[in-house]
């Protein structure tokens, strides 16, 4: 059985960090202590051996110990690899930190203080080196068919088969999936390859057989009365269970799971600027971001005052209602691009391919972006931000609110001069349902990673605008 297999798995996975830890302590010994203090600093107090292998005891079991603290023993089938080296450097700095406490304590003074950050670097890459070799063998296995776990899914519904699709198109997780009981959708219907086998009354006779390895309970949202029932008949056979609800046609990506004094809470939707902190950090960075960026930018926007005025008659900047944080209206300030025109005219639409409005000086500025330049303005006013959703005039989004699931959910955040919308592409005269798809992932994984690495393409990818007319 794989649960048995696991067991061996991970004892075999405890002797090869056993064995990176000692490899990394020995080598950071021998390249510090007998090649740089020896040949370096030759009157230096060097501890003998004995000390370092006394020390050596305690650090390999205790390593081994934070690495299961830090939930380094667990299956990590579907999980990428960058999350266990993010566990690696947290377990390797807590052992640093613990190094370091013992050391000033019982105070040892001639201890290689050096030699212990030398450990703490190599041991951190040799680790994660060791564990991408494991992941990478261990998907090669399973592609060609070895350590396989058996599941059956309870309930056929969209949880179902969208849990079908990315199994069969991740087959390095190695997950067979055995069938599908249910009482609506008759015996013999087949997904994928994936057939239903019976009826739901069914499972306690499977579950007695002793051959699946997990149970994914993917009822539609119509049966979850039977939610409980079920659990119960799973747990009591020891079968590892998950629950893959059917709720992505209301909660579409990541839910946010909150701890209300015992009872669980699932926000709708989890998006991380509306803590505090996030967003002081954010502002912060718009303002010293739009700061710069109107020094640096300056002659660019001189020149192309200059050549407004010289090319057309109105005014230098045009401003336009569109829909912020929270819905509020506000002005975004633009580079006049288009001939003087009446304010009904202006809501006829998005500016077409040769359209006639636009001046030969414009068309230049909308190709280029530079007719956006004076929304850095808009930044330091607090209207905008750097990166966010782009934000649309009242009268698109009280359409687009009714034609488009979601829309409304980017006024929670403001709206950005760049996205990761249109770093992708959908910039101008291109699909609103994409762009907002993009939207949403920016609002749900936000993080200053993220908005930094949008700044930096946006040079590539964001300035010359193909669909902009």
């Amino acid at each position: 059985m794989i649960r048995n297999n696991q067991k061996y798995f991970n004892r075999l996975l405890v002797l090869l960090d056993a064995l990176v830890i000692t490899a990394s302590y020995w080598l950071s010994w021998f390249l510090w202590i007998q090649i740089y203090v020896g040949e370096n600093n030759p009157e230096t107090g060097i501890l003998p051996i004995e000390t370092y292998f006394t020390a050596f005891i305690a650090i390999v079991p205790g390593w081994l110990i934070l690495y299961n603290m830090f939930d380094m023993y667990s299956s990590k089938r579907t999980s990428g690899s960058m999350h266990e080296v993010l566990n690696i450097i947290k377990a390797s700095t807590s052992g640093l930190l613990a190094i370091m406490v013992v050391l000033f304590a019982i105070n040892i003074p001639d201890f290689s203080r050096g030699m212990v950050g030398v450990f703490y670097a190599i041991n951190i890459v040799a680790e994660s080196m060791m564990r991408k070799g494991v992941r990478l063998s261990l998907r090669y296995m399973r592609r060609k068919g070895y350590n396989i776990k058996h599941m059956l899914l309870i309930g056929y519904s969209r949880a179902a088969e969208e849990y079908i699709n990315k199994i069969r198109s991740n087959p390095e997780w190695g997950y067979d999936i055995c069938g599908i009981l249910d009482d609506r959708v008759p015996e013999g219907a087949v997904y994928k390859g994936v057939r239903v086998i019976g009826e739901i009354d069914a499972l306690t006779a499977m579950l007695s057989e002793n051959e699946l390895d997990e149970i994914g309970i993917t009822l539609s949202l119509s049966d979850y009365d039977r939610l409980e029932a079920i659990v119960n008949t799973c747990e009591k056979s020891g079968v590892h269970t998950k629950f893959i609800p059917d709720y992505n046609s209301v909660i579409p990506s990541r839910p946010y799971l909150e701890d209300l004094d015992g009872l669980s809470v699932v926000n709708i939707r989890h998006v991380p600027l509306t803590n505090l902190t996030n967003r002081a950090i954010k502002r912060a960075t718009d303002i010293f971001g739009a700061s710069v960026a109107i020094v640096l930018f300056s002659p660019i926007m001189l020149l192309a005052a200059v050549g407004v005025k010289a090319t057309s008659k109105g005014p230098l900047i045009f401003k336009q209602e569109r829909v912020g944080l929270h819905n509020r209206p506000f002005k975004m300030y633009k580079f006049r691009s288009m001939e003087v025109q009446p304010v009904e005219d202006e809501k006829k639409g998005w500016t077409k391919k040769n359209d006639p409005r636009v001046t030969k000086i414009g068309r230049f500025l909308r190709k280029t972006s530079i007719d956006e330049l004076p929304q850095f303005f808009n930044v330091l006013k607090g209207d905008m931000s750097l990166v966010g959703p782009r934000p649309e005039r009242p009268l698109f989004v009280e359409k687009f609110k009714e034609e488009i699931p979601r829309y409304m959910i980017k006024h929670q955040v403001r709206p950005g001069i760049t996205g990761w919308a249109q770093v992708n592409g959908y910039r101008g005269d291109t699909s609103i349902r994409k762009r907002i798809e993009y939207d949403l992932y920016y609002i749900e994984n936000w993080s200053m990673a993220f908005d930094f690495k949008i700044l930096f393409l946006t040079f590539f990818k964001g300035f010359i605008n193909k669909n902009a007319y």
